[in-house]
């Protein structure tokens, strides 16, 4: 079975969700507590440690802990 469109993994643009937790004035400690992921997670994600996707979940709460939507914070496909 084939993956469809939706079901291809996403990449988190570590420059912007870094560049949007800094705007927000918040740790990367708070950002993981807020989400739910190890504030290591984070900053790998930051630093672009993560070659394949992220997990869908994982971009929601990390865009719901930003209040950004979650396009915002993956690499466009332009």
């Amino acid at each position: 079975m084939a993956a469809s469109a939706t079901m291809a993994p996403m990449r988190i643009d570590g420059k912007k969700l870094r560049r949007i937790r800094e705007a927000r004035f918040m740790s990367r400690a708070e950002v993981g507590q807020r989400s739910g992921l190890h504030p290591d997670h984070v900053g790998r994600l930051e630093r672009g440690d993560y070659v394949g996707g992220s997990r869908l979940d994982n971009i929601r709460k990390l865009a719901e802990a930003l209040g950004v939507e979650p396009g915002e914070i993956v690499v466009s496909e332009d």
